[in-house]
């Protein structure tokens, strides 16, 4: 009974756990070969899907590796080995690249998905520790894990999937950064939930068209102040006869030549001006014209389009922070 209420501890437990998994790690880095090479520039020219399939766990991890693929916008789905055998098999075709992931290699349920791949001619990535086994043998290109230990028993597979999950890592960032997919692409399959937000750009949140307080450099302050009343922006983005955008007037700057008794009635728009504004392309993410906004004290940016000259919309610190991108 004393044995039975003896106190475990836990975080020793987790901590040879992580210990053993971080071993299997340092032990899958050493055997990556040029067959890694080959399987990203498969995946990379593959012309129709990446499908993934696994056994058990491994199964867990090839969902997980195919969604990883289908975020980079590589067209990926995994598939039961098991039901495989019951019909599946007609979703693979000879466009798509295979990859078959087992610790072993000798599953008895994927035995049938080889054979079918190598019948017709379906490009097959293996994934397993057994060099002598059916998937490593049958593959077009093998990729070969260390044998390692596992945690609890030496038999429940957890630096095994570790190994797995993180090769399927290194394939798809691989395969993005060969695919030369940046921000903006990445952002094109994450258009909502936190990631979304995280990729917004200015051309997401800017005001345009009509929303822009536009006024000609020759107008006088008069005019200004009548249009930035109607606006509630506080801003106004200052154009010349060619539509050029030659400087912006804050609600600051008016307070400020007011503090000196300054009559602006007398004064035309290019006379109080701040000559060219901060200016930023409609792609830069919210998160970086933010930063812009804090470090020069300001809160609106003039966006453009390939060309600095004509603003096509702009980009108030309001229109970022309700967004809660911070």
């Amino acid at each position: 009974m004393g044995s039975l209420n003896k106190k475990i501890n836990f975080k020793k437990i987790a901590q040879e756990v992580i210990d053993l998994e971080i071993k299997a790690l340092q032990k899958l880095k050493k055997t990556l070969n040029k067959n890694f090479d080959k399987a990203v520039n498969a995946i990379v020219n593959c012309q129709s899907k990446v499908i993934l399939c696994g056994v058990g766990k491994s199964g867990i991890i090839a969902s997980k590796i195919s969604a990883t693929l289908s975020s980079i916008g590589t067209p990926s789905f995994s598939l039961s080995a098991n039901d495989c055998s019951h019909g599946n098999m007609g979703s693979i075709t000879r466009k798509d690249v295979l990859i078959l992931i087992s610790y072993s290699g000798s599953s008895l349920e994927l035995k049938n998905i080889i054979n079918y791949a190598n019948r017709n001619k379906v490009l097959l990535i293996g994934i397993t520790s057994k060099k002598n086994s059916d998937l490593y043998k049958n593959s077009d290109i093998g990729l070969i894990m260390p044998e390692v230990k596992e945690a609890g028993l030496d038999m429940i597979p957890t630096s095994s999937t570790i190994n797995q999950l993180s090769i399927g890592d290194a394939l798809a960032i691989s395969t993005l950064k060969k695919k030369k997919i940046n921000n903006l692409d990445f952002k094109k399959f994450h258009p909502s939930g936190s990631l979304g937000e995280k990729l917004k750009t200015a051309e997401d949140l800017m005001l345009t068209r009509k929303k822009i307080p536009f006024i000609n450099e020759n107008k006088s302050m008069t005019e200004a102040l009548k249009i930035m009343t109607e606006k509630k922006l506080g801003t106004l983005i200052v154009r010349n006869e060619k539509k050029y955008t030659t400087g912006i007037i804050t609600d600051g700057q008016i307070r400020r030549f007011n503090s000196k008794n300054i009559n602006l009635n007398f004064l035309k728009v290019k006379d109080v001006m701040t000559k060219n504004p901060i200016k930023i392309d409609k792609n830069t993410l919210a998160t970086k014209a933010l930063a812009i906004m804090n470090e020069k004290k300001i809160t609106s940016l003039c966006v453009y389009e390939k060309k600095k000259k004509f603003t096509i919309g702009i980009l108030h610190i309001h229109n970022i922070l309700n967004k809660k991108i911070y």
